[in-house]
């Protein structure tokens, strides 16, 4: 984390209660790269509110390295379950982040690109990895914090609904996505305690919204979520309570995208 600098208030009262050689001593300039980490475990990973463990633990890290310009690249991983790519022997997601944020006036901007890589998945003539760019813009107004978020993935061969290209031109054409969400953040004061909401849309007919409803696909589907939070130093807790109107079914049946409570235990460094 950044040094923060003192206020001339606290100096003043600093040295005139040291000795004369310590107001000579300088302050460390904050550094011009920051870098930060996390681990975590999760009792179900979701991805816009679709399991993508088949409701089972998954193990999360990531590595996040921030200019002073606002430009920062990360990195962030999880392991999976098999169905979530066509070739169906996915282990592993690892996502690779460029971006850049600036607030302007109280109001965050961030926009960048992300990468989803599945580096088991090399079934031939299977397309699983895809990018995505995003952008989004936040603000906080006393304890809570809101943010609008819209991602677009542009039309890619991993998108397609077979995406092993054997099927009709219909379902192995390239297909795009469009995904909005609005989250909320409350902190309750004088408590390490934060409640949460999630509202999300995924748009079109792609192999990131392909579901099924009433016997038939459907045109996106939406997700939301209600969670709170506890943190005490590095460590935060998290309960939640996930569900969609999709119904989305793994390699063997299951319907991966009915409503679940999902717990975390996250360490940040």
């Amino acid at each position: 984390m950044r040094i923060s600098t003192m206020t001339l208030g606290v100096l003043s009262l600093a040295a005139s209660a040291t000795p004369a050689f310590a107001q000579d001593a300088p302050t460390a300039p904050p550094p011009p790269i920051t870098v930060n980490a996390t681990a975590a475990i999760v009792s179900d990973y979701r991805f816009r509110g679709i399991s993508q463990t088949d409701k089972q633990f998954a193990f999360q890290g990531s590595i996040t390295a921030t200019h002073e310009s606002g430009f920062y690249v990360s990195a962030w991983g999880s392991s999976v379950t098999d169905y979530v790519v066509a070739g169906g022997n996915a282990r592993q997601e690892i996502d690779f982040i460029a971006g850049y944020s600036k607030t302007i006036s109280g109001i965050k901007l961030d926009g960048g690109v992300l990468y989803y890589f599945y580096p088991r998945d090399k079934t031939p003539g299977v397309h699983s990895d895809f990018f995505e760019p995003y952008f989004d813009v936040s603000t906080t107004l006393g304890p809570v914090t809101a943010k609008a978020t819209i991602n677009y993935a542009p039309k890619q061969k991993a998108l397609a609904l077979d995406q092993t290209g054997v099927g009709s031109s219909f379902n192995s054409r390239k297909r795009d996505n469009v995904y909005l969400a609005g989250d909320f953040t409350g902190a309750i004061p004088k408590t390490p305690l934060s409640v949460t909401a999630h509202l999300g849309h995924t748009f079109g007919t792609s192999w990131l919204a392909s579901s099924f409803g009433k016997g038939k696909e459907q045109d996106g589907y939406t997700d939301w979520g209600l969670g709170v939070t506890a943190t005490y130093k590095v460590l935060t807790f998290g309960v939640s309570y996930v569900d969609t109107d999709a119904k989305f079914n793994n390699l063997v049946g299951a319907v991966e995208s009915k409503s679940g409570v999902v717990a975390s235990l996250t360490a940040s460094f």
